[in-house]
């Protein structure tokens, strides 16, 4: 075992930890599952906290008949030693990480008589969530991208207009984020602090520390690629960098049936009033637009002291109100002077001679970017003359994957067909836990570890939350999951990690400025799986409420108030756990695949 996953076992009784990036994933398994066994408690004691165990809570509990009950309202929470969890597996998301050590304590626990909890066998185990994935060498963070959720609910007083505060929180469609006035901190007393910090949790603080780090040092310069950019803050600490920012952004446009020109590089657009201002701040010379063939789509930065380049960050996130506080992204930040030299040779190549990249050797194969002691990272940047250049790899580490495969892929709807498609379509059919989701019209398309697939559509939810739960806001207009990652066989030491701003489409590559970056590490695969699992099932649980919601041939009703299932002998119904133990199940391989 290794410092980033732990595991013990007790009377036919597994727990097992899983180190994420600011959450742990904890999984149990239960050898013989008892007829009175109604679910698992688990208590956390976190870092500092004087030795004491807290319960981590339920937002469902049992039905009860006695009217002085505790009802369920989806704004209540239950500690789950009084209202377990039942499923094998939760992802435990700290409400205010801290660094350090976090112990967990998992229980089996027994109802045997109606409305009577015994505790069963305990596990503890600790493990370390300091936010360094690998300590002076990569950061991984990720937005909280929870809009759409009961948690971003509770930040705000009970029976408000959501949909009303939503509008405060980001600008509508079609407005200027560069003049949008955000929320100040403590707004809502139940903020505890900057909404806007919460919302794009270590994805945010990577981002802006980086710039913070850059305008407060002013041996150093900074080369920026840009796609979207209108989050107000942001352009304004780029302007604080004066002549030391070099800036590509892009200028894409694009014409409707009728004639209509938008995009980028309409002169109204965010994108080019802050390249304005920023021609203002920096030298005109030091900003500049492009598109490549079709778009500048890198999300980058590039740190360099006299010259040398010496830290990057990379990944998913836009520097827009909707890429680092809406949608569910990704940022990377690369402590390597090596990783840092491959990207500022692109950077100035892209600089230079955008039009000239496509032929250049930097966009002609995968580059081993790491030192001997560090995980096996390669870069492909893009646009190349082939995608199956970068597109390739991704499908042979698909098709090879003999466990586990997650992705996640913004606007997969678009791509028609290659390598990738192919991949993708393949693994649904085969016997192995797959989890993928993909843009549809109207809402996202969530691919199930049983090959079903459900329609995820935010606007439904917003207006027909299912009972317990609250009415939740749609998180405005746009997509709500902008990741791009796929992750092979993390449970594996052969596991693999693709992310990047890449769309993983043969056109993308073939036609944007993108990046694809492959890590073939376990401790990094697990880190985006949990990740992929708590984004997925979030979407997931709104998909079978919305199917529930609209049953064929019936009027739309909302489902009913979701409870907790008591054993069979006193409910009559099948078992909570049944459908986790039917051999060769997608239920059977959820259970075992997380907790051994």
């Amino acid at each position: 075992m290794n410092d980033f996953v732990k595991e013990k076992t007790e009377k036919g009784f597994t727990m097992k930890l899983w180190r994420g990036e600011r959450m742990c994933l904890i999984a149990f398994d239960v050898v013989a599952a008892e007829a009175d066994l109604v679910g698992f408690a688990i208590e956390c004691k976190s870092p500092n906290s004087n030795g004491n165990f807290e319960p981590v809570m339920n937002r469902i509990t049992f039905a009860s008949t006695d009217p002085g009950a505790a009802t369920v309202t989806g704004a209540r929470k239950f500690p789950s030693t009084e209202s377990p969890f039942q499923k094998f597996r939760w992802v435990h998301f700290p409400f205010n990480p801290q660094n350090g050590k976090y112990t967990y304590r998992g229980t089996k626990m027994h109802m045997p008589s109606d409305g009577v909890l015994v505790r069963g066998t305990s596990i503890d185990l600790d493990i370390s969530l300091d936010p360094h994935t690998f300590e002076g060498f990569l950061d991984v963070g990720f937005t909280r991208g929870f809009a759409s959720s009961q948690a971003f609910l509770d930040k705000f007083p009970k029976d408000i207009d959501i949909d009303t505060v939503g509008k405060k929180i980001i600008p509508d469609t079609g407005k200027s984020g560069l003049s949008f006035h955000k929320l100040a901190p403590n707004t809502f007393p139940e903020m505890n602090g900057d909404i806007y910090q919460w919302m794009g949790f270590e994805a945010r603080d990577l981002i802006f520390d980086f710039l913070d780090e850059a305008v407060k040092d002013h041996g150093v310069t900074l080369d920026v690629f840009a796609y979207d950019l209108n989050e107000p803050d942001f352009v304004a600490r780029l302007e604080a960098l004066g002549p030391r920012l070099r800036a590509i952004i892009d200028d894409s446009t694009e014409k409707s049936k009728t004639g209509i020109v938008t995009g980028h590089g309409v002169t109204s657009s965010d994108e080019s009033k802050s390249a304005k201002r920023l021609r203002t701040s920096a030298g005109k010379a030091n900003v500049k637009r492009t598109h490549f063939g079709h778009l500048q789509h890198h999300k980058v930065f590039v740190a360099r002291r006299n010259g040398v380049p010496f830290k990057v960050l990379a990944g998913s996130t836009n520097f827009s109100f909707r890429g680092i506080y809406i949608q569910s992204n990704n940022a990377l930040v690369f402590d390597s002077a090596k990783v840092a030299d491959f990207y500022g040779r692109v950077f100035d190549k892209a600089f230079a001679d955008p039009d000239g990249f496509k032929a250049d050797d930097l966009a002609g194969t995968w580059h081993l970017v790491s030192e001997a002691d560090q995980p096996p990272i390669r870069v492909a940047f893009s646009p190349h003359k082939s995608s199956d250049l970068s597109l390739n790899p991704v499908r042979g580490a698909v098709d090879g994957a003999t466990s586990a495969v997650f992705y996640a892929v913004a606007f997969l709807n678009q791509i028609k067909s290659g390598p990738t498609k192919q991949a993708f379509d393949r693994v649904m059919n085969r016997p192995i836990f797959s989890y993928g989701i993909a843009d549809k019209a109207g809402g996202l398309e969530v691919r199930k570890p049983d090959g079903s697939t459900g329609l995820v559509d935010f606007a439904f939810l917003a207006k027909n939350a299912p009972q317990p739960f609250k009415r939740e806001w749609s998180g405005g207009k746009g997509i709500n999951v902008h990741h791009k990652f796929v992750i092979t066989d993390f449970n594996l030491t052969t596991a693999k990690v693709f992310t990047g701003s890449s769309n993983l489409a043969p056109s993308g590559e073939t036609g944007n400025g993108d990046h694809l970056i492959m890590i073939e590490d376990q401790k990094l695969a697990i880190a985006y799986t949990i990740e992929a699992l708590r984004v997925f099932d979030h979407l997931h649980f709104r998909s079978n409420m919305k199917k529930a919601g609209k049953l064929p041939g019936k009027p739309a009703k909302k489902p009913e108030l979701i409870t907790l299932r008591k054993p069979s002998a006193i409910s009559g119904k099948p078992a909570w756990f049944k459908d986790y133990y039917v051999a060769g199940s997608h239920g059977e391989r959820d259970r075992l695949l997380f907790s051994h």
